[in-house]
């Protein structure tokens, strides 16, 4: 991604002829938005690794000091990270480094906002970033309304009658399919489970015929 970037800012410049016909500032602006990482590992795009890479060096043995090549690995572990603005999880592949700066910085929102986009180093992490930015701007814009202890009393009450109201009917739709008899609607009221794990009178009436 950083390679493709930098090349994508080379082409812009001399479409527009160099340098020299770029207004004071935009090239610092531009440079903001780009990352500047020189090596970015193709699982990398996958997950948030935090400027965490691939190392590269030599293997050296202990008696005659020969030298062979190896590579550092980062270690990637795949986590789900509770995201409060879109109030569900998310799995992603990351480093114990983003872990630690993740933590830090007060969950994955956070990390995300206050990490600049020259810093985001992969497309999944840019991708998210802009998501997550978007929400909270639409957030912003939302009026927010604060309620008297009064009025939360009311709604209270009010959510309080609809649930009995929604009792109620089911009550009344299962009397009218199963022909419930007063004797069980009472057993269900005291024991609070609305009847659903009795069975009705008629049908204990026909296993008793059948026998």
């Amino acid at each position: 991604m950083a390679f493709r970037s930098r090349e994508m800012m080379k082409k812009l410049v001399k479409n527009i002829g160099g340098e020299k016909n770029l207004a004071s500032g935009v090239k610092q602006q531009l440079e903001k938005c780009v990352p500047n990482t020189k090596v970015v590992m193709g699982r990398a795009q996958r997950g948030l690794f935090a400027g965490r890479h691939i190392q590269f060096g030599n293997r050296v043995s202990e008696k005659g000091g020969n030298t062979s090549r190896r590579n550092w690995k980062p270690n990637v572990q795949e986590k789900r990270l509770f995201s409060y603005i879109l109030d569900r999880h998310i799995r992603v592949k990351v480093t114990t480094h983003a872990l630690r700066c993740i933590d830090k910085a007060g969950g994955i929102d956070e990390y995300l906002l206050k990490t600049p986009y020259h810093e985001m180093d992969t497309e999944l992490g840019v991708f998210w970033k802009a998501k997550i930015e978007k929400l909270y701007e639409e957030l912003g814009k939302m009026e927010v309304v604060f309620f008297t202890p009064e009025d939360e009393s009311k709604l209270e009450e009010q959510f309080r009658e609809v649930k009995l109201e929604e009792r109620a009917a089911r009550r009344e739709f299962r009397r009218k399919m199963y022909g419930w008899s007063p004797k069980s609607e009472l057993k269900a009221d005291s024991e609070g489970t609305d009847g659903e794990g009795s069975l009705p009178t008629d049908f204990h009436e026909g296993i008793v015929a059948n026998a």
